[in-house]
């Protein structure tokens, strides 16, 4: 679901950006300064719980791999605006440092998977809980159908946004400059992987974490619940107790460990092919089983030129000075986790300091 540069036009990245940056202003001036400051660490944490989660690449019809997102879970606890900017941090990282999607389709990938994922996570949730006790069954059973629904409409989005550009970008004689795929073949190909394993695989991990915070963090559940807030106003789940962020962040790290198994499952992800692997046998392979439709043959010469955009310093999360791939893949989660503490701690500091100094003016 990580859109890679070169499968969408300039014009449609430019355009998803715009949209992204009117979710992420949208979502920093709803949460407001001094909020946003309290908020940090909370959206710190299930940034990392994203950027974990999403490397355990699950196998999919097909032959390609897919995965959660832990979007649904983020929203839950945060609200949309805290789970946009949450995704939307895993999201860059993932691309900057690791090549996993693309520069000029971050704005993409965020709009897909942390905007939309978010809203259709939060809507179909209140919607599917409304009414019903912090510690109802039916809360654990609307975050997991909500989780289903989040995944599915981000993948939905992704395959409308390749099956376009043949239809929109084409050279004269009807070539594709970008993803080559029709909708006929994007759509398909990238919804049947996510209606049967990721969107259940998110769908249950949803539900599980929603199961566990029900007996060991209650607090943590009300900002979205729609029921009655504390005595000043706001949301007990904004102002993190300090035993239940190191409980999350102790989850974190004990899912990082395990990262190494998310290398297991064989393939690519559907459409996140670089163009010398789009023109392998192997990967018009992968496609030819998800599909009838005929299969491009030429890599489209916009994709060519946009593929290399960027060059992450730990492509692929494989550091080149780590032989072993599966003690790479757990030195990537370490780095990524650890850039997200550092973060969250440095913001923390930088509120604390300006608390202060309000205090004291």
């Amino acid at each position: 679901m990580h859109i890679p540069d070169g499968y969408l036009s300039p014009s449609t990245c430019a355009v998803l950006y715009v949209a992204a940056a009117t979710g992420w202003y949208s979502a920093l001036k709803r949460l407001k300064r001094r909020l946003l400051t309290r908020v940090v660490p909370l959206i710190s944490v299930f940034a990392a719980f994203s950027f974990v989660v999403m490397m355990f690449n699950l196998p999919l019809p097909g032959g390609t791999t897919g995965h959660a997102l832990g979007v649904t879970i983020a929203t839950i606890v945060l609200g949309p605006s805290g789970g946009i900017l949450a995704i939307s941090i895993a999201i860059v990282i993932q691309a900057l440092f690791f090549g996993d999607g693309g520069i000029s389709s971050l704005g993409a990938n965020c709009f897909n998977m942390a905007i939309i994922g978010s809203l259709v996570a939060y809507a179909s949730y209140r919607l599917i809980a409304s009414g019903s006790g912090i510690a109802s069954r039916r809360r654990v059973i609307a975050a997991a159908i909500a989780g289903y629904l989040a995944v599915n409409a981000a993948a939905l989005a992704a395959a409308v946004e390749f099956g376009i550009q043949p239809m929109l970008f084409h050279d004269a004689r009807g070539t594709p400059l970008y993803a080559p795929y029709p909708l006929s073949v994007a759509i398909p190909a990238m919804m049947i992987g996510h209606l049967t394993f990721a969107g259940l695989a998110e769908a249950v991990i949803t539900a599980g974490v929603i199961a566990y915070l029900q007996v060991a963090d209650r607090a943590l559940l009300r900002g979205t619940s729609g029921l009655p807030l504390d005595a000043g106003g706001e949301s007990l789940a904004l102002r993190p107790a300090i035993g239940s962020l190191r409980r999350l962040w102790i989850a974190v790290a004990a899912l990082m460990l395990l990262t190494p198994l998310g290398i297991l499952a064989a393939g690519t992800a559907w459409g996140e092919w670089s163009p010398s692997e789009l023109a392998k046998t192997s990967a018009q392979s992968q496609l030819a089983k998800s599909t009838t439709n005929p299969l491009p043959v030429v890599v489209p010469s916009g994709l060519q030129k946009l593929a290399n955009l960027w060059t992450a310093p730990f492509p692929a999360y494989a550091p080149g000075f780590v032989k072993s791939r599966g003690f790479g893949y757990l030195l990537s989660a370490m780095f990524a986790v650890g850039v997200l503490l550092a973060l969250s701690l440095l913001l923390q500091r930088w509120g604390q300091r300006r608390a202060r100094a309000e205090y004291s003016g």
